[in-house]
């Protein structure tokens, strides 16, 4: 006699913030601004990018994918997010919970490999500055772009894969606000034991590798940055790496807490404050503190200003004279 299919579970409900109800309205409008922020600022860098002669270099190349990266990451998560707000307990169906689980994971790793490969590229131009236009040639920098996209998209099918096969019987509630993978395992009605040991090791070899070469990249960064003779020079230099180096503990450290832990899980409301750090907070700031923070991007963004100005300056005049 054959088995009964007991993967009976055709749709998720997104619990969200369900415990502040009464937050909702500010919530929605919290997290409505950060997207638009995100989004504008994210294309600036790469319409600025794209423009500017001076910005085609290797860094500027892994700054505009980071910001490419973090629209589409951000665009997984937030736009469910805002509508479970307006609806609270919004349903999804099966089949889009795996898309956005496999986007969610892809996006992530992706910007876990492009993270260190910016780090790599910061530790060759400061530690070897006459081997950087060698080591970092054009080629290699596009090559190096391509493997974390490449590596990124390979690393989303696993956990997604291993997810769908899971035995979904009920309930059906999902209390996170969007399809997250320790939610999920504790609502498979099935052993998730491989799959959850799985991912633990996908998890390790993706964040924390990535984090260990990102930050003994900033140790050799420091270490060079205390031979600089001048005083300003190394606090200016320490500023600003300070600065990629905080944001880049936050994500990594929220992503670690998350998905490189005992089995012994959060409560649900800690998980989710942490999931908006690195769904909703660093893809606003990664590319802004990467930009904002460097002189040669602010010129950028002022010679694009005076040139958009100078337009419309001579619009103005041209209609006067013909009147």
């Amino acid at each position: 006699m054959q088995a009964p299919n007991v993967s009976a579970v055709t749709e998720f409900q997104l619990l969200g913030f369900r415990t502040l109800q009464e937050w909702q309205t500010l919530l929605f409008t919290i997290f409505l601004l950060i997207y638009l922020l995100t989004l504008t600022g994210n294309m600036v860098i790469i319409a600025v990018v794209s423009q500017d002669r001076r910005l085609h270099s290797p860094m500027y190349t892994f700054l505009q994918h980071l910001s490419f990266l973090e629209i589409w990451y951000t665009s997984t998560i937030v736009p469910l997010l805002l509508a479970n707000l307006v609806s609270w307990g919004r349903a999804i169906s099966f089949s889009a919970c795996m898309a956005q689980l496999y986007f969610f994971v892809f996006f992530g790793a992706t910007e876990c490999f492009l993270l260190a490969m910016m780090a790599y590229d910061r530790y060759l131009a400061i530690c070897s500055p006459l081997h950087y236009p060698f080591l970092m040639s054009p080629d290699t920098c596009r090559h190096l772009v391509a493997l974390c996209w490449l590596t990124g998209v390979g690393t989303g099918f696993l956990p997604s894969m291993m997810i769908s096969q899971l035995d979904f019987c009920g309930p059906n509630q999902i209390n996170h606000f969007f399809c997250d993978l320790p939610p999920l395992m504790q609502l498979s009605c099935s052993s998730a034991h491989i799959t959850e040991m799985a991912i633990f090791v996908l998890s390790v070899a993706v964040l924390c590798v990535c984090f260990l070469l990102t930050l003994v990249s900033y140790v050799f960064i420091v270490s060079s940055i205390l031979r600089i003779p001048s005083t300003s020079g190394r606090r200016k230099t320490f500023s600003t790496c300070g600065s990629h180096l905080a944001v880049v503990t936050i994500y990594y450290g929220t992503m670690i807490s998350m998905y490189v832990r005992p089995s012994a899980h959060l409560s649900p409301e800690i998980n989710k404050i942490i999931s908006v750090f690195y769904t909703v907070v660093t893809p606003l700031m990664n590319p802004v503190i990467y930009s904002l923070r460097n002189k040669d991007f602010k010129e950028a963004v002022r010679k694009a200003i005076r040139r958009q100005r100078g337009r419309y300056g001579v619009g103005v005049r041209g209609q006067v004279f013909i009147r």
